[in-house]
């Protein structure tokens, strides 16, 4: 079982970001990472709210981190964590058929996307349901499409996705779009995307492939609409279960952890869209990651 400084569950902005300031301090640092590194923000077409980054896309960002983070001399090993144990003052974690241990542990586990929870959600995926606009989009290219959501990111597929496919209809359950202004102004210069306010997708509609879906009003009305493609931007929930025993949990699933990122358990932090906070961001995640990485060096430093 070979050993480490620091283990670091996660390779998105938060998880690289703690790696390279680990690295900087000297530390042995592994990045475990269960399914693709750069994290979520690897499948945004572009990032315009990064400070001194005028427009940059998911991907550039995403492979430049990671490069930087392996150039410094941190580890990277692609497996899922299934267990994680204490072996007097390491934590010991499992992934696939091997271990890893470490003197300190970061998680930033990120967040995965949310389901609708519609009856054949699960049967559609990949056969019209998507839940990433960039990874998909080619697919429908000149067909009909359907974005559900009202934030930032359901804004920022549909703005993708009209420049791809025939039609985009925009459906939210409220009144109004939560998404920040740039991108609520942005919709209005594209005539392909039509918004559908105050209404739910209630079933999905077709046989082995999508070919439309359900619509139902808040009076209960319902009438249907024709789409070749449904993306699904509902927002996100965290999968932290396995780590429970190590870090307190909040009622939806994320780490509540202090200002240094610090949990319950002494020598164990969160960092990033895992953690319990008000502002999910590219920033506050490699802010967290910064923060997260400090205080687990100094940890480390204070035991030596």
């Amino acid at each position: 079982m070979t050993g480490y400084d620091i283990l670091i569950v996660g390779g998105g902005p938060a998880g690289l970001t703690a790696a390279i300031y680990a690295r900087r301090a000297g530390k042995t640092v592994l990045v475990l990472e269960g399914t693709g590194f750069g994290g979520q923000i690897a499948s945004s077409h572009l990032v315009e709210n990064y400070p001194a980054i005028a427009a940059i896309s998911g991907t550039e960002y995403s492979d430049a981190l990671t490069a930087q983070a392996k150039a410094l001399g941190a580890e990277t090993r692609f497996g899922r964590v299934s267990a994680v144990r204490r072996e007097g003052d390491a934590f010991v974690l499992t992934a696939g058929k091997k271990e890893f241990e470490g003197k300190a542990l970061i998680l930033a586990t990120g967040a995965k996307h949310r389901k609708l929870g519609v009856d054949r959600e699960d049967d559609f995926v990949g056969r019209g349901v998507s839940y990433c606009a960039v990874c998909d989009g080619a697919f429908f290219k000149d067909k009909d499409t359907a974005v559900v959501g009202g934030g930032d990111s359901a804004l920022q597929s549909a703005l993708f996705l009209a420049g791809v496919a025939k039609s985009v209809a925009l459906i939210h359950r409220r009144g109004e779009f939560r998404a920040q202004g740039a991108y609520v102004e942005a919709l209005r210069g594209r005539e392909n995307i039509t918004p559908i306010l105050e209404s739910r997708v209630a079933e999905l509609l077709g046989e082995d492939a999508l070919t439309g879906v359900v619509l139902e009003t808040k009076d209960g009305a319902r009438r249907e609409l024709a789409v070749d493609g449904l993306f699904i931007e509902v927002g996100q929930e965290p999968d932290n279960g396995v780590f429970a025993q190590l870090a307190e949990l909040d009622e939806g699933g994320y780490f509540t952890a202090g200002e240094d990122c610090g949990t319950k358990t002494p020598g164990v932090f969160a960092a990033g869209d895992c953690r319990a906070k008000g502002l999910r961001q590219l920033t506050t995640a490699v802010a967290d990651g910064s923060v997260a990485a400090t205080a687990a060096c100094r940890y480390l430093d204070s035991r030596s």
